[in-house]
């Protein structure tokens, strides 16, 4: 993703303690990202944790609550707010809603997520707990481009870890998280190079 020298400008949406969000800070200011720099945290819930942790950084934060709005109305708010701060690339953080086609639209191949399981398997709500419960012996976490359907998108990177016999789906949420805070600057330094192309649903670096 060229940005002309400038650093690659982050927008954060998140909706709850914004545990990959502060990996990504962290990763920014241990120069592990470099020239890359969070222009905007966002939050769809009001007292979330992680928008009182953005403001504890410092960084520039706005909140649009969505509860009791159409998914158009108040994405066009978030599309307008990200605009407004020159927003390269959008990084979900624990954002727990669905984007608008509209949103999609906006910013096309420029919208990551990550997600707690390898995907395709277990896409959704608690991926962890299904993938302890379905007894697959690899679980990880996916970091993929964001498009129209749940959860799919093409992928950037995956990490996996084996489940232990030690396990139990809370344990295996905390491993894999930490591989998440691993792999979402991954996927953001891959992104920012710019040296990929999309091929269908394949990323393939150049």
């Amino acid at each position: 993703m060229s940005t002309g020298g400038k650093p690659l400008r982050l927008g954060v949406l998140l909706s709850g303690r914004g545990s990959n969000f502060l990996a990504i800070a962290h990763s920014i200011r241990e120069g592990r990202l470099p020239n890359v720099e969070i222009a905007i945290v966002l939050s769809n819930v009001a007292d979330a944790p992680g928008i009182q942790a953005a403001r504890d950084l410092n960084l520039t934060t706005a909140v649009f609550v969505s509860k009791g709005r159409a998914r158009a109305d108040h994405d066009a708010d978030l599309i307008a707010c990200l605009r407004g701060h020159n927003v390269d690339l959008v990084c979900l953080a624990g954002y727990m809603r669905l984007l608008s086609p509209g949103f999609i639209a906006a910013f096309p191949n420029r919208i990551l997520n990550i997600h707690p399981s390898l995907l395709p398997a277990f896409p959704g709500l608690d991926a962890q707990e299904q993938a302890f419960d379905y007894g697959v012996k690899i679980a990880g976490c996916t970091v993929h481009f964001v498009d129209e359907h749940l959860d799919h998108g093409a992928i950037i990177l995956q990490r996996a870890i084996p489940i232990l016999e030690t396990d139990d789906a809370h344990s295996l949420s905390e491993r894999i998280l930490v591989e998440e805070h691993i792999a979402y600057t991954d996927a953001i330094t891959r992104v920012a190079s710019g040296d990929y192309v999309i091929r269908g649903r394949r990323y393939v670096k150049r």
